[in-house]
């Protein structure tokens, strides 16, 4: 990973280019679903022409295994924006809204979706193109004219897209701003019509504060410590090797990272020699200097990660060393297990972001629910059990961005079903058509036709005993009795 720096965008040249972009969204470019399925296609294109280019990019940013790339990656862009393509009418389409008031049954009532405008797109280090792309498509699905501020952390990615970008989508609606502090902070000054941020809590305070200036919308994914709950009940060979497959991701590098581990004392010791058994065979030489495992992104976060180990008062029983990348840097960790840990270690002290899985012993599922409701509300939430009472003891006593059962990272692969946080990991929600309509507003639709003028007439002053009866008929409404049947916590399940 060779030191390298992308050419960041002049200060200046920043409110010039959202005023270009914001003339081309008055001109209506945007708006006709031809041109949004056009210009989705051509992103699925880029992707696929440049899979190669791309993947060599995010090696020398992250040392990020091929096949992490092509599939997790740019594969996922390519699906995306292809079925929000093939779905961009539809979504557009006006919906005739049916009212039921009868006195209304003659009005023309719809609901018509309509772009936001020109939006900001603040894109991560830990997966560059994706979270840089996907909400790319879902805001040109939209309709919407997009800046798209790339991370520095990532510079080779950076460079490369800043290159392919204006040769693939029609940059009178799409431009990139690449940069620092300065240039981020500068872009935050502006107005937008929705930021679209992923990142940590600290950095999304600052944006918000920006965004309430202008009273602009926002949507942030952000990430914080996501449990594992594992039922000494359930498959603990199975759950060991699923909680280290969405540790060793990206070496951890991912919001969506199971973060530490609670588990009762009976179930522990078959739990940890379950972990270290699916990490000898999937790494028999150690992970340090497998091609299949991550870097660190950089130094810094690496002297991070290595404080966090020397300062833990756990037993590290797996992994633990660190080592060089093939120029030198200190990037390189193994995937690594510390046992023994209490609440006050400094492992929890904030999300891990690394590949450090602490093991925290409680004394059983209940004990664990409770640590997780005293704690910001995770992103996702992971529980291994295949009994129903844990599921809904789970399912409604805790509160989670996701909530996912027996597995870890895969969820992320369900289009079908919103992604987003809760509280202190975030809020809004992405993935197919909750992408489009992030960046979009449901605009309503009401004309009253003039025949039904003798209907109203009892609006107008002066008021008498026939306009109070008919414009306070609310008031008398009925109201039912309290006695009700059903609708118990077992109806929520």
């Amino acid at each position: 990973m060779a030191s390298f720096h992308t050419e960041y965008t002049p200060l200046e040249a920043i409110p010039k280019l959202r005023t270009e972009l914001r003339d081309s969204f008055a001109s209506g470019l945007t708006l006709p679903p031809a041109f949004r399925i056009q210009q989705l296609r051509q992103l699925a294109r880029m992707c696929q022409e440049n899979k190669d280019l791309m993947a060599d990019a995010l090696a020398e940013d992250l040392a990020k295994p091929r096949i992490e790339v092509l599939s997790v990656e740019v594969g996922a862009i390519i699906h995306r924006a292809l079925h929000a393509a093939e779905q961009v009418p539809e979504w557009t389409r006006p919906e005739k809204i049916e009212v039921d008031t009868p006195w209304q049954k003659e009005w023309d009532t719809r609901l018509y979706r309509f772009p936001k405008g020109v939006v900001l797109i603040i894109a991560p280090w830990n997966y560059p193109l994706i979270l840089s792309l996907q909400p790319l498509f879902a805001a040109i699905a939209a309709g919407c004219c997009v800046v798209l501020k790339l991370s520095e952390v990532a510079p080779h990615y950076a460079s490369l897209l800043t290159r392919l970008l204006p040769q693939y989508l029609d940059s009178r609606a799409y431009r990139i701003v690449n940069g620092g502090v300065p240039e981020v902070t500068k872009v935050l000054e502006l107005q937008w019509d929705h930021i679209f941020y992923t990142g940590n809590g600290a950095i999304a305070r600052i944006i918000s504060a920006a965004a309430a200036k202008h009273l602009t919308p926002l949507t942030l994914e952000l990430g914080g410590k996501s449990p594992v709950i594992v039922d000494p009940a359930s498959d603990l060979t199975l759950a060991a090797r699923r909680v280290l497959y969405g540790k060793f991701n990206n070496a951890g590098q991912i919001c969506v990272c199971p973060d530490y581990v609670l588990i009762p004392a009976a179930a522990k010791p078959k739990f940890i020699a379950a972990l270290q058994d699916a990490y000898k065979e999937w790494f028999p030489n150690g992970s340090l200097e497998s091609a299949d495992f991550a870097s660190i992104v950089n130094p810094t976060h690496h002297a991070r990660l290595k404080g966090l180990l020397d300062r833990t008062k756990g037993r590290i029983v797996m992994g633990g060393r660190v080592g060089e990348d093939k120029n030198g840097r200190m990037v390189r960790m193994e995937l690594t297990v510390v046992d023994g840990v209490r609440e006050d270690d400094a492992l929890m002290e904030g999300e891990i972001f690394g590949p450090i899985l602490p093991i925290l012993e409680v004394r059983d599922v209940d004990e664990a629910i409770e640590f997780v409701r005293a704690r910001p509300h995770p992103l996702v939430l992971h529980a291994f059990t295949q009994d129903d009472d844990v599921r809904r003891k789970v399912l409604l006593h805790t509160t989670s961005g996701n909530l996912v059962f027996n597995d870890t990272f895969m969820h992320l692969a369900v289009s079908e079903l919103p992604f987003g946080g809760v509280g202190e990991s975030g809020y809004g929600r992405q993935f197919n058509k909750w992408s489009f309509d992030l960046f979009s507003y449901e605009r309503s639709y009401v004309d009253i036709p003039p025949h039904v003028e003798p209907g109203l007439s009892h609006r107008y002053p002066p008021y008498d005993e026939r306009a109070m009866t008919i414009m306070t008929a609310a008031t008398r409404m009925k109201i039912p009795t309290d006695e009700v049947s059903g609708g118990g916590l077992e109806e929520l399940f």
